[in-house]
C-alpha cells in the first residue's frame, strides 16, 4: 500500500498572487483616471477662463467703446445744430451726449486695468474729446447762444477729426482683442475635445490591457486547470494537475493535485477492503450454510434425543413406580422437566434466528386485525385470568408481515398477563401518530419493570425472576425488539411512567406511516384503429 499523500510545498508562491496583481492594477488604474481627471478639469478651467475674458470682458469693452464713439458723434452733431439754428432742441443730443459719454467712460475703465496699451489709447482718445470740446465746442455753444459766432468750423473739424481718429483706433484695437479672444476660446475648446479623446483613448487602451492580463493572468490558467481537472473526473487519476500562473491558481492545482492522490490512495485502500470484504463474504456465506445446517439438525436431530430421553424417563417411572423412592421419581421429574424446556429453548432459538433470515411477503395490515388474532390465540389464558384488553376504536394500518407484527402484540399481551399482580389483569394499547411513525403502547396493572432493568428486558435469555416464580425462556422481548427493527422501527421501555411512581409496565414501540404512492400523469390512450371492412 502506498503512503497517504502530504501536501507538496508550493513553488506557486514565489510568483506574482493575484491580490498583488490586483493592487498594483488598482493604482495604476486609480492614477491614469486621477491624471484624466486632471487633465480634463485643467482644459475646462482654460475654456471657462477664456470664455469669461471673451464674453465678460472683452465684448462689453467693445459695446463700450462703440457707445463712446456714438455719443461723440451725437455731441458733435449737435454742436452743429445749435450752431446752425441757435434752439436749444438742437442743443439735446450734446447734451445727451456728454451724459452717455460718461456713462461709457465708467464702464469702460476698469475692464481695461490689465491692457495697459490699450488703457493708454482710452486715456489720449478722451483727451482728444477735452480738447475738441473745451477749444471748440464749448466756445462755440456760447458764442451762438449770444449771437457773435467766431470759432473757425474747419478748426473744430480737425480737432473733432483728431478726437474721432483716436476713438477708432481705440475701436479697432478693442475689436483684435475680441479676434484674439475667441481664438483663444476656439483653442480652449479645441484642447478640451483633444484631452477628452486623448483621455478616453488612454481609458480604452487601460481596459484592453487589463482585458489581455486578465485573460492571460487568470482566464487562461483557470481554463488550464479546469482541463485537467476535468480529465482527472474522466477517470484519468493518474494524470497530474500542474498549471502555472497567480499563486492562488497554483496553489489551488497543488490542492486539487494532493486531492488526486489522496483519491488514488483512498481506492487503493478500498480496492484492499473490498478485497478483505469479498474473503469476509465468502467466509459469511460459508458460516451461514453451516449456520442453515445446524438449524435444520436443531430442529430435526437434537428434538428426536430429547424426546426418547422424555418418553424413556417417563416410561421408567410408570414402570417402575413401586419400585422407587421419592428421590428418584424426583430426579426422574427433573430430567423430564429439562428436555422439555430444552426442546422450548431450542424452538424458541430457532423462531428468533429466523427473524429477518426468511422474509415473507410484506403486506398492508390493520392493527385491529393483528390484536384480535393475538387475541385469539391467548384466548385461554385471557379466559383463565379474566384479563381484560382495552383496545382503541381506531387503529392505523401498517406494512409487514403478518405472522410476526402478530407474534410482537401476542408477546407483549402475554407477558402483561403473566407478570400479573393480586387484581385481574388490565392490558391496555394506545397509538398515536408522530411524524412519518406511529407510536404504540402496551400498557398493563402487573408487577411492573424497575428502570434500571430498562435494557436488560430485550436481551436474549435474559431473565427478572427464576423460572419457578414465572415460565418462560426469556426470549419473548428480545424477539419483539428484532420484530420491530426489522421493519424499521424501535421499541422501548417507558422509564418515565415507572419513576412517577405508575403502576405496572408500559412498552412502546414504533412502525413506519404507509405513504402512499406519488401519483402518475395519465397518459392519452392510443384511438382505437378504425375496423377494416370486411372483403
Amino acid at each position: 500500500m502506498s503512503e497517504h499523500p502530504s501536501r507538496p510545498r508550493r513553488s506557486g508562491l514565489t510568483r506574482w498572487s493575484l491580490r498583488r496583481r490586483s493592487t498594483v492594477a488598482s493604482v495604476l488604474l486609480v492614477v491614469v483616471f486621477a491624471a484624466a481627471i486632471a487633465a480634463v478639469a485643467v482644459a475646462i478651467n482654460d475654456l471657462d477662463s477664456t470664455r469669461a475674458r471673451l464674453l465678460d470682458r472683452i465684448g462689453p469693452m467693445v459695446i463700450s467703446s462703440e457707445q463712446l464713439t456714438t455719443a461723440v458723434v451725437d455731441q458733435e452733431t449737435g454742436v452743429r445744430g445749435f450752431a446752425i439754428t441757435v434752439r436749444p432742441e438742437f442743443r439735446t443730443p450734446y447734451d445727451d451726449g456728454r451724459s452717455r459719454q460718461r456713462q461709457a467712460e465708467a464702464e469702460l475703465r476698469p475692464l481695461l486695468t490689465d491692457l495697459p496699451r490699450i488703457a493708454a489709447e482710452f486715456e489720449e482718445a478722451l483727451r482728444q474729446v477735452e480738447v475738441w470740446r473745451a477749444e471748440y465746442a464749448e466756445p462755440t455753444i456760447e458764442q451762438a447762444a449770444a449771437a457773435r459766432l467766431t470759432t473757425d468750423p474747419e478748426a473744430g473739424k480737425v480737432l473733432f477729426d483728431r478726437a474721432r481718429s483716436a476713438l477708432d483706433e481705440l475701436r479697432a484695437d478693442l475689436e483684435e482683442e475680441r479676434v484674439i479672444g475667441r481664438a483663444a476660446l476656439n483653442d480652449s475648446a479645441t484642447a478640451l475635445v483633444r484631452t477628452c479623446v486623448i483621455t478616453l483613448g488612454a481609458l480604452l487602451l487601460l481596459v484592453v490591457v487589463a482585458s489581455v492580463l486578465l485573460r492571460s493572468a487568470v482566464v487562461a490558467p483557470l481554463s488550464r486547470l479546469s482541463h485537467q481537472v476535468r480529465q482527472v473526473a474522466d477517470g484519468r487519476f493518474g494524470h497530474r494537475v500542474e498549471v502555472t500562473g497567480p499563486a492562488e491558481i497554483a496553489g489551488l492545482a497543488e490542492d486539487v493535485d494532493v486531492m488526486r492522490a489522496r483519491i488514488l490512495y483512498e481506492l487503493e485502500v478500498l480496492r484492499q477492503t473490498n478485497t478483505e470484504l469479498d474473503t469476509l463474504s465468502a467466509d459469511l456465506k460459508r458460516s451461514n450454510a453451516e449456520l442453515e445446517q445446524f438449524a435444520y439438525v436443531a430442529s430435526h436431530d437434537l428434538q428426536e434425543p430429547l424426546r426418547k430421553v422424555a418418553s424413556f424417563c417417563q416410561l421408567l417411572e410408570r414402570r417402575y413406580s413401586d419400585k422407587l423412592d421419592d428421590n428418584a421419581r424426583q430426579y426422574i421429574g427433573f430430567a423430564v422437566d429439562g428436555a422439555r424446556r430444552m426442546q422450548v429453548l431450542i424452538n424458541d432459538l430457532l423462531s428468533f434466528s429466523r427473524v429477518g433470515r426468511h422474509t415473507g411477503k410484506h403486506v398492508d395490515v390493520p392493527v385491529a386485525s393483528l390484536v384480535e388474532s393475538a387475541q385469539r390465540n391467548l384466548g385461554a389464558v385471557l379466559e383463565e385470568t379474566g384479563a381484560t384488553v382495552e383496545v382503541p376504536a381506531e387503529l392505523p394500518v401498517v406494512r409487514g408481515e403478518v405472522p410476526l407484527l402478530t407474534a410482537v402484540f401476542q408477546n407483549l399481551i402475554g407477558n402483561a398477563v403473566k407478570f400479573r399482580a393480586e387484581e385481574p389483569p388490565v392490558v391496555r394499547i394506545e397509538v398515536e401518530r408522530d411524524g412519518d411513525e406511529w407510536v404504540f403502547s402496551v400498557s398493563d396493572n402487573g408487577i411492573g419493570v424497575e428502570p434500571q432493568f430498562a435494557e436488560r428486558v430485550f436481551v436474549i435469555f435474559q431473565r427478572l425472576h427464576g423460572k419457578d416464580a414465572y415460565p418462560g425462556t426469556g426470549i419473548g422481548l428480545a424477539m419483539c425488539r428484532k420484530i420491530v427493527e426489522f421493519h424499521g422501527g424501535r421499541i422501548w421501555l417507558d422509564t418515565e411512567h415507572a419513576e412517577s411512581g405508575g403502576r405496572g409496565t408500559t412498552i412502546r414501540f414504533t412502525l413506519p406511516v404507509i405513504t402512499p404512492p406519488e401519483p402518475q400523469e395519465p397518459t392519452a390512450e392510443p384511438e382505437p384503429a378504425a375496423a377494416e371492412p370486411r372483403a
